[in-house]
């Protein structure tokens, strides 16, 4: 009888440990932004400080940089590259307000790619967003119906 005991317990203690790695597995990488998407929660590491109020100076954004607050001068442009697929393309990059105003972004060249620039041309709080499927779509296959967001704060003074 003891022996029963002993084997169902080593049993189930494996089973669990074996059960608890499930929820910590990430993706290949090949999401086409260059980042990885895990299933775990995981704090992300916000830039440091800057001097001017938590604004950092930027003038090119991508798929890493989204969160983050960024400050221009008027006259200032941004530019904006994401790196999509063309199974989980990018929505066309969008600015509220008058704050900023789209300026030439040249080519993209890649399929689901999102290019775009603004320049700064009044003083003022915005937002650049843009979105993509999270998973991309089979046909004929169960798909989810995620999005993954990607947004900027944009500060001109």
């Amino acid at each position: 009888m003891r022996r029963t005991i002993r084997h169902t317990t080593l049993a189930l203690v494996a089973l669990t440990l074996a059960l608890a790695g499930c929820g910590t597995q990430t993706d290949s990488g090949k999401s086409g932004d260059g980042t990885h998407v895990s299933s775990s929660p995981t704090p992300k590491k916000s830039p440091p400080p800057s001097p001017s109020g938590g604004c950092t100076a930027a003038s090119t954004l991508g798929a890493a940089d989204s969160g983050r607050t960024v400050c221009l001068a008027v006259g200032d442009t941004v530019r904006i590259s994401l790196d999509g697929t063309a199974k989980r393309p990018w929505k066309p990059v969008t600015a509220s307000g008058s704050v900023l105003r789209a300026d030439n972004s040249g080519f993209v060249l890649q399929p689901g790619d999102a290019s775009a620039a603004f320049k700064a041309v009044a003083d003022g709080k915005t937002r650049l967003e843009s979105t993509r499927p999270l998973c991309a779509a089979q046909s004929g296959r169960v798909s989810c119906l995620g999005i993954q967001e990607w947004w900027v704060t944009v500060v001109v003074k």
